[in-house]
């Protein structure tokens, strides 16, 4: 009888294990920044959902971009193993194997692709579909072990969500969120060369053609210091097509000056070098400035 229960937890523990592996593959940090930049897409349109449908069609992209997430971890399974950013995901270290990757991220592609276009429209399934194809085959097949320029094109993928949420209430695509779509595309490059400076060791191991290694660090501290500053107009555009007030304005402006400070001082070091202290300081707060960039779409739709 002892051994019977003993048995029973070593099942349950190893459910546990393979269901906390499942969710890592699906990327829950990308999925949570999904899910906002999705919702505020939604919660700003000019069209109403019910509440109902709106959480159903946010969870069904937020499975779409797990989807993405399990699909890119099954293809780059033996470049993670050489990183130790990635090499404890779970495909490297045992608790799960490619087939199971491969079987689960299609399971969800087209459960999450099915499930919108039921609950929504025609028009967000489509780009959900889109989303999840580019980033896998475009960005994680094609272009990440090829080209510095990777994650500049790649970007386009994880600049969509937004775009999926709008179309949720109103089944159309306008300028409103294509704006989206730039703020978040072209914030992706200094937000990920930051990343690679500090991490650029990780890359090399394996083999991943990141800007610090084909171009060298003055060639990514630039620009990184050019995209920041691509950011004004982009953040100035949903003002200028009557979208947003002054108080996303002036509230985006002071986020954007600051950032390019941060940008400016991690490019003002010495020639081919640079301030580890401040690469991390430029990613943290580029994380910040979009999650703030989109709180101030909401607070905007609000007063």
């Amino acid at each position: 009888m002892t051994s019977n229960i003993i048995n029973k937890k070593s099942v349950f523990e190893n459910s546990i294990v393979n269901l906390k592996s499942f969710i890592l593959l699906m990327k829950p940090r990308v999925m949570s920044l999904v899910i906002f930049t999705c919702a505020v897409g939604l919660l700003t349109a000019p069209e109403s959902v019910t509440f109902y449908n709106s959480v159903v069609s946010i969870f069904f992209v937020a499975i779409g971009a797990g989807a993405a997430g399990a699909l890119n971890m099954w293809y780059e399974a033996d470049l993670d193993k050489l990183m130790t950013r990635t090499c404890l995901r779970p495909i490297p270290t045992g608790k799960l194997n490619k087939n199971q990757a491969l079987i689960f991220g299609v399971i969800l592609s087209v459960v999450s692709v099915l499930g919108l276009y039921y609950f929504s429209n025609f028009l967000s399934a489509a780009i959900l579909l889109i989303t999840i194809m580019f980033y896998l085959f475009i960005y994680t097949i094609w272009l990440k072990r090829k080209t510095p320029q990777n994650i500049v094109i790649g970007g386009a993928s994880g600049a969509l969500p937004p775009v999926i949420g709008w179309t949720i209430a109103t089944n159309d695509l306008t300028m409103e969120p294509i704006t989206f779509f730039l703020i978040i595309f072209f914030w992706t490059p200094s937000h990920f060369w930051a990343l690679s400076l500090f991490k650029a060791d990780d890359y090399k191991k394996a083999n991943i053609p990141m800007l610090p290694l084909t171009n060298g660090i003055e060639n990514t501290k630039k620009n990184i210091l050019i995209y920041s500053i691509l950011m004004l107009p982009v953040i100035i555009a949903p003002y200028l097509i009557g979208f947003v007030s002054k108080i996303y304005l002036f509230s985006s402006l002071i986020l954007t000056v600051y950032y390019i400070y941060l940008c400016y001082e991690l490019y003002n070091f010495k020639k081919n070098k640079f301030e580890i202290t401040k690469a991390k300081k430029v990613f943290s707060y580029s994380i910040l400035y979009l999650f703030l960039l989109f709180v101030l779409f909401l607070v905007d739709k609000i007063f």
